[in-house]
């Protein structure tokens, strides 16, 4: 495959995440009012976009509540400062067997809900984009899994286009990429699709050049998409992804660290994938940018 390298590129700041990472870094933010400053501080830094999940502010655990979901988005909106919001709709499928022995039933940390109550949040906070974790599969600990089914994803996947939000498809394996073709061939979602390529997180694709440039070839040309690594080599994939013609994400809820040492804050994540991709030659946009690229309207303030 030749090189296509991508010379506008939109960076997206993943904000906060649902890892259980808010005891490890002081500079995680926990409460609405924490995860929304850090996306306006990020957004100042030169993301476009911003993905948020909530917390719970006081013990910093993922959470579902809507009204930190609304807190956040309406923070954002008020703010001075322009930006493409995308909150995750990734929360309510988690599966935790019992064990090996005797799996059933779930134990303390699954959370199953249906389709409707997954995009509740969603459909009251209208963000511009939300994320939609194409399949199911074993994530990191011994028996949690990430459970969303062609069903599941077919309800969720036609609610965020009914609703007119852009649905950022979540890809952990080449299987993912299969699948959201075919939600976009059953008409599900609409084309062209948006993507995002998540590299490293176990048990999904690992970060190797060869697997994620399968990933990449896997991807219709008329879609986009952006990449991301998990851990150490986040900075690596800013480069690679600009390198094969997609967007960057960077942010706490895949990387903490800065450098050897030296805790992370989003913005400082941010600021360093701008230098790494204008030293590349290529150029940052900006959100309404963006926007005209996919077709997006961006929502005013309640009020």
């Amino acid at each position: 495959m030749p090189l296509s390298m991508n010379r506008e590129v939109f960076i997206t700041c993943a904000v906060t995440g649902s890892g259980g990472t808010q005891d490890r870094s002081p500079h995680v933010p926990r409460s609405p009012a924490q995860i929304a400053e850090s996306a306006i501080a990020a957004a100042k830094a030169g993301a476009a976009v911003v993905h948020c999940h909530v917390r719970d502010p006081e013990t910093g655990k993922p959470s579902r509540d809507l009204g930190y979901y609304r807190e956040v988005t309406e923070r954002i909106r008020e703010s001075e400062v322009d930006m493409v919001l995308n909150l995750t709709a990734g929360m309510g499928g988690d599966m935790v067997f019992g064990p090996t022995e005797k799996p059933m039933p779930p134990v303390e940390g699954t959370d199953m809900i249906g389709a409707a109550e997954r995009v509740q949040h969603v459909a009251e906070c209208l963000p511009e984009i939300c994320t939609l974790d194409c399949g199911t599969m074993n994530f990191a600990e011994a028996d949690y899994v990430m459970t969303n089914t062609p069903g599941m994803l077919t309800a969720m996947g036609s609610m965020m286009t009914d609703l007119g939000v852009k649905p950022e498809i979540e890809a952990f394996d080449t299987g993912h990429l299969w699948y959201a073709k075919q939600l976009v061939s059953d008409g599900v979602l609409d084309s062209p699709a948006l993507v995002q390529l998540c590299m490293g997180v176990p048990w999904g694709a690992p970060d190797d050049l060869n697997t994620f440039m399968a990933m990449v070839n896997n991807v219709p040309d008329d879609w986009t998409f952006s990449a991301f690594g998990l851990g150490r080599n986040q900075m690596a994939y800013v480069a690679a992804a600009v390198l094969a013609g997609g967007n960057v994400r960077v942010g706490l809820e895949d990387n903490l660290w800065l450098g050897k040492g030296e805790l992370a804050q989003n913005w400082q994540l941010v600021e360093r994938a701008g230098t790494i991709i204008e030293n590349m030659g290529a150029r940052v946009i900006g959100p309404q940018e963006v926007r005209e690229k996919l077709g997006l309207v961006k929502r005013a303030p309640k009020g």
